[in-house]
């Protein structure tokens, strides 16, 4: 018979190995999570409140919606204002802002714009509408990117000619390499992504151990799984271990999943992408690959969209790269707030802003 384990409990052994680990150190350690689910989590259950006030959980470019940037914003609502096009998309899309308006302001106008729950969804939207373009904004990372890359397979089998991605899918570890290679950023470790790790495998994040001598740990969504990964990366800091750890064993394998990952690679590769807050950065995006070429509507009909600098003083890219708090942007909680947001921060349910506007209340600071 199996013991039951009293969570309660657990947790509290936890923390108190987490403040018994810390106070042996002798200094503020900074661990960075680059998943917006795991920020959601950790705000929902409170973690940064009864953690110890020298462990600071930072916020990184975890969520897709909110990396994307105003070009790929502005060119899907160019898109969008086609008389053949239908633009199919995930609702948490549709607010974003470009530099100028949104794709919700772009419906408005009379845009034809379908919020999807999945990408197959756009499938027999195309069938029924053979005289449009239906595009899908493929916008994501390693955990959405397989299904939209078997959607444009699936469409090929099914000899739909009028279906397209417009694709901003990203990579996560080179957006990690990124903020490690700037000198202003201090990090201890990583709360790795579960979702993604169960995609790409732990090993595609051995880089960290490897090259920077940094831990790193892939944990699951639940309070206890977060608390306990925070244990392991502050018994590595302790002992000037450099490993990365799988503690979300149940779901994550060391080589990821095969099926996934060769989906992934039949329909796309790595390619040069921008992201919001940290600029371009080498081999972090995924382009169609040439094979596939009459599914990308930038190769099909490509645009030229001239940039715009937008004056706000939304300092969204600094949250996204975990310089500053959202307390530390003068419109948060006031001109931003979810019903009318001027970062994509605030857009998302897994934003950072979002997340500290609706969880955090404003009350309290990180490790507070």
């Amino acid at each position: 018979m199996t013991e039951k384990v009293d969570l309660h409990v657990l947790g509290r052994e936890l923390l108190a190995g987490i403040k018994k680990n810390i106070e042996s150190l002798g200094r503020t350690v900074r661990y960075m999570e680059v998943c917006g689910t795991h920020t959601v989590s950790i705000f929902r259950a409170g973690l940064r409140q009864i953690l110890p006030e020298s462990v600071e959980l930072v916020s990184g470019p975890g969520c897709p919606v909110c990396v994307t940037p105003d070009i790929y914003m502005d060119t899907a609502i160019a898109y969008a204002k086609q008389d053949d096009v239908i633009i199919t998309t995930f609702g948490d899309m549709l607010k974003v802002p470009g530099s100028k308006s949104s794709l919700s302001e772009a419906m408005a106008e009379g845009a034809d714009i379908r919020v999807v729950y999945s990408p197959l969804d756009s499938l027999p939207i195309a069938k029924e509408n053979p005289d449009k373009k239906v595009i899908f904004l493929a916008v994501g990372f390693e955990t959405t990117a397989p299904t939209a890359a078997a959607v444009v397979i699936a469409a090929k089998e099914q000899g739909i000619e009028n279906f397209y991605v417009l694709s901003a899918q990203k990579l996560v570890p080179p957006a990690m390499k990124s903020l490690l290679a700037d000198p202003e950023m201090r990090i201890d470790g990583f709360l790795l992504p579960g979702h993604v790790a169960v995609v790409t495998g732990t090993d595609d994040f051995a880089f960290l151990a490897d090259e920077y001598k940094l831990p790193g740990v892939v944990a699951g969504f639940e309070p206890l799984e977060i608390l306990r990964a925070v244990y392991r990366l502050t018994q590595m800091t302790v002992s000037g271990e450099a490993k990365v750890l799988n503690e979300y064993g149940k779901v994550v394998r060391a080589e990821g999943n095969p099926a996934a990952r060769k989906i992934l690679d039949m329909v796309y590769e790595p390619a040069d992408s921008e992201w919001r807050g940290l600029g371009m950065i080498p081999a972090s995006g995924l382009q169609v690959k040439k094979e596939w070429r009459e599914y990308d509507i930038s190769f099909v009909r490509p645009l030229d969209i001239p940039r715009v600098e937008k004056n706000t003083a939304c300092r969204c890219g600094e949250v996204l790269s975990g310089k500053v708090t959202p307390h530390d942007c003068p419109l948060f909680g006031k001109a931003c707030v979810p019903e009318h947001s001027i970062g994509p921060c605030m857009v998302s349910v897994e934003g950072v802003c979002a997340a500290w506007y609706k969880y955090g209340g404003g009350k309290f600071q990180y490790g507070k």
